[in-house]
């Protein structure tokens, strides 16, 4: 048990800077962008290209967030410039990933456990706790600048930007380069922990992320002081164990995607019901206790 619950830690730790790199676009530029799936295997088809050149394997993850921003910018090009949908240029993204991600190293899978890894730096665990919080500190910095500002505006109200005269295409671009950066580097670590770097790596991993990000704004929807990004590194490490527990009680591994899909319905379910019990009960009390409740906050 000991170790199916440090094997999930570690697992949670990686999807959790999956889950960051999601928050950007699904919920501060209220996006969906399906190029995750094939930007995640691309950051660790990258790392694998650079380390096995003799990289070292710091640089070699930095390499694959650098790549991974690029994977943004042709998802915002498609976006913004050629007018295309965001959800279908995320899938025309993520299909031309999978052929390049073939061509980087020229086969579907590659093993990785003779070249060096960022976790020799010490103790696994560690080594992601160090990341996981690193970066959740840049990007809530990051957040707070200027930039950050009118990223957060163009996702809330996108018109609003316009008339200070930014340009808010600028902050999409930035918000999909940033956020797919953040995925690539969660497929490099990931292909680091696991030995391997698998093209089928981001199947179904927009789900982890979504359910990474519901969860933890179940569990902390009545705690305002808690960030987008401490609520989805809570969610993606609940996640991890909720699946590890499943596991553990005999479940076959081969249906985890479905229980993937089962508890996203089940925590998006239970939101909403709480939700419209919430504004029931706002509804039932009348007009007259109005002022002495608190509004009903999501975020």
């Amino acid at each position: 048990m000991n170790s199916l619950i440090v094997t999930s830690m570690e697992q949670g730790l990686i999807f959790a800077v999956l889950a960051m790199g999601v928050v950007l676009t699904y919920k501060v530029l209220d996006m969906a962008d399906l190029s995750v799936e094939g930007t995640f295997p691309f950051g660790a088809f990258v790392f694998a290209k650079f380390v096995s050149m003799g990289l070292n394997p710091i640089l070699s993850t930095l390499m694959a967030f650098c790549f991974g921003t690029l994977a943004g910018l042709f998802t915002a090009t498609l976006f913004i410039k050629l007018k295309i949908k965001p959800l279908l240029a995320g899938i025309l993204t993520m299909t031309v990933l999978y052929s390049v991600n073939l061509k980087i190293n020229g086969k579907a899978n590659i093993p990785l456990f003779s070249y060096g890894s960022i976790f020799n730096l010490g103790s696994t665990i560690a080594v992601l706790i160090l990341i996981v919080l690193l970066l959740k500190i840049i990007i809530d910095q990051f957040l707070k600048t200027e930039t950050g500002y009118l990223l957060i505006a163009t996702g809330d109200n996108e018109s609003l930007v316009k008339s200070l005269g930014e340009n808010s295409n600028k902050y999409k671009v930035i918000g999909l380069m940033i956020a797919n950066g953040l995925v690539a580097l969660s497929g490099a670590l990931m292909a680091q922990i696991q030995g391997f770097a698998d093209i089928t790596m981001g199947s179904s991993i927009i789900v982890v992320a979504l359910a990474s990000i519901i969860i933890g704004d179940t569990i902390k929807r009545n705690s305002y002081k808690f960030k987008n990004t401490t609520r989805s590194i809570v969610g993606a490490l609940i996640y991890k164990l909720i699946g590890g527990i499943a596991i553990d009680l005999g479940l076959n591994p081969t249906d985890l995607k479905a229980i993937s899909a089962i508890i996203v319905i089940a925590f998006i379910s239970y939101n909403n019901f709480a939700t419209n019990i919430l504004m029931c009960k706002k509804n039932k009390g009348g007009e007259k206790n109005v002022k002495n409740r608190e509004p009903i906050k999501e975020f």
